[in-house]
């Protein structure tokens, strides 16, 4: 008998049903679009659209690349990502 066990399963991510919840919420998302719409088939194939997107551009990487990806490639103002500190204020930061 083991007198340690070592748990196996630490850095799984968070799952809802059978999907993470960045995938879960590519899913969903255009699928209430839908629904308010009306467009519930439109709304089914993006959110179909979204899922397999998002599955194929994490292919085994972590999903926080996705974020890394967004911060060097989107416009400094764009929502919920913070913009490097300019030139001046190097010594401020540290």
């Amino acid at each position: 008998m083991d007198k340690y066990t070592i748990p196996s399963h630490l850095d799984d991510p968070e799952l809802i049903g059978f999907w993470t919840i960045d995938e879960f919420l590519a899913m969903v998302i255009p699928f209430v679009w839908g629904i308010l719409t009306q467009h519930i088939l439109i709304g089914i194939a993006f959110a179909f659209a979204g899922w397999w997107g998002l599955k194929k551009a994490k292919a085994g990487r972590a999903g926080s690349w996705l974020i890394h990806l967004a911060y060097w490639h989107l416009p400094g103002g764009f929502p919920s990502l913070r913009a490097t500190p300019p030139s001046y204020l190097r010594l401020m930061v540290g």
